[in-house]
């Protein structure tokens, strides 16, 4: 079974940066997508980055574009996501997901369809303070 772990996460200040990473096991194979969602008190999860295992193609929201990147690693099985000019309004639960099925893999902005993600991690919290 798909096993995924996230790390990176913490407090700090708005303009600073954090990396969170996402370490996954057990992915058989066959074409991958790993996603990162957040959820900020009060509000519904959003997918926010995702990039495809087959292509290295990416796809981020319009409210992390140009501030947010993600990459992998392949040799570690770990997919990263770099915030930088972090600013309050980030602050929130992130997690990671990971898709298999063809159908949600397709297109890596696939990943703000709302059943996206068969496979999540725990979550890392991230602060933003003013």
């Amino acid at each position: 079974e798909v096993q995924l772990v996230e790390s990176g996460g913490g407090l700090v200040q708005a303009g600073g940066s954090l990396r969170l990473a996402c370490t996954a096991s057990g992915f058989t194979s066959g074409d991958s997508a790993i996603g990162w969602f957040r959820q900020a008190p009060g509000k519904e999860c959003e997918g926010i980055a995702c990039i495809k295992n087959s292509d290295g193609s990416t796809y981020y929201d319009d409210s992390v574009q140009g501030r947010f990147t993600i990459s992998r690693d392949n040799a570690k099985a770990t997919v990263y996501l770099q915030m930088n000019s972090l600013k309050p309004e980030d602050t929130a639960v992130y997690y990671c997901a990971a898709e298999t099925r063809p159908l949600f893999i397709v297109q890596a902005f696939m990943v703000v369809v709302g059943t996206w993600g068969e496979y999540w991690g725990q979550g890392t919290q991230v602060t933003v303070s003013s």
